[in-house]
């Protein structure tokens, strides 16, 4: 019984190590908002078809859409919001 509890907190902790965007019961709204965000982004960059559609939306070349979208990527939601002294 124990055992499977073991192997499946490992299989959850291999996948959350893999795939960050997931979360955990730790995650705080910035860090979820985050990966969404940079999630989207590698989508939109990963298909040219949606790269060419944000295009033409915007009026910019594809090469200037490309690179405001990686640039996006840096700090999506901004700087990280200032932890409380007092939790610590």
């Amino acid at each position: 019984m124990s055992a499977d509890r073991y192997n499946i907190f490992s299989q959850m902790e291999h996948l959350h190590s893999k795939y960050p965007g997931c979360g955990h019961p730790d995650t705080t709204r910035w860090e979820w908002m985050t990966n969404q965000h940079r999630d989207t982004y590698s989508s939109i960059l990963g298909r040219p078809d949606m790269v060419n559609i944000v295009a033409v939306a915007e009026n910019e070349t594809k090469a200037r859409v490309k690179f405001n979208l990686m640039q996006k990527m840096f700090q999506p939601c901004g700087p990280p919001p200032k932890k409380a002294s007092w939790l610590y």
